[in-house]
């Protein structure tokens, strides 16, 4: 366990685009990120950005910023600890959106639990439940898959399939893409799922460019919207 004197992990929120940070982010998650001095983030690049966008006070190359993504090795997990067991705060930045949440940050927050450490949720944006909640699709039960299989015929299998768990437990299903692949994702989806099954497509959360719209799969046919490049949320709701 850790000591007393340990310092914490906060899970620091950031913007889903190029938005304005104080038109998404609270005033006292903002004040928080100025205070800090020590980030582990998944594109230091993009971190130093953030944090210059917000007005942080330091100059950024006296600031630790370290990186922890995809490749990251497990090996190479722990050390990044070591400051905060010392007692020095750190705060998680992923590249959009809050941290942990479909990003590689959550092995470090897990570890962080085991070490006694104190792990603090900062509010921000979250893209998965901006878009449950805009969806109008059933909110009380819901999955989230992540990503699903690139390449056919998985990726048709995986879609019918959240298609029948959503009938069978009355279920939103909720998954993302990379953006380049969304127009080929949704077409598939409207070439295999039912005629009345509800699909909503959430697209540029939180930016100006935004658009959140919930059809059947008939209506969507001839008429799906263009989303190559913009970061989107997919949900679909099988109804009785």
């Amino acid at each position: 366990m850790s000591s007393e004197a340990a310092g914490s992990l906060y899970l620091l929120p950031n913007t889903l685009g190029d938005t304005a940070p104080e038109a998404v982010i609270p005033a006292a998650a903002l004040h928080l990120a100025r205070s800090l001095d020590y980030f582990i983030t998944e594109n230091p690049k993009s971190a130093r950005a953030f944090l210059k966008r917000i007005g942080y006070p330091r100059p950024l190359q006296e600031t630790r910023v370290e990186r922890l993504d995809h490749n990251t090795r497990a090996a190479d997990v722990a050390p990044l600890l070591e400051p905060v067991l010392a007692g020095r705060d750190a705060g998680l930045l992923s590249e959009a959106g809050l941290p942990a949440v479909a990003d590689p940050g959550a092995g470090l927050v897990r570890l962080a639990h085991e070490k006694g450490l104190r792990v603090v949720p900062v509010s921000g944006p979250s893209s998965i439940l901006l878009a449950l909640s805009a969806s109008g699709l059933e909110g009380q039960r819901f999955a989230f898959h992540g990503y699903l299989p690139v390449k056919q015929p998985e990726l048709s299998a995986a879609l019918k399939e959240l298609e029948r768990q959503s009938r069978r437990l009355n279920q939103t299903q909720i998954f993302i893409e990379t953006p380049y692949r969304n127009d080929a994702t949704l077409g598939e989806m409207l070439r295999v799922l039912g005629n009345g099954t509800l699909v909503c497509v959430a697209a540029d959360l939180t930016l100006a460019s935004e658009t959140v719209k919930t059809r059947p799969v008939a209506q969507w046919r001839g008429q799906a919207p263009q989303l190559k490049g913009r970061p989107a949320v997919f949900l679909l709701l099988s109804v009785h």
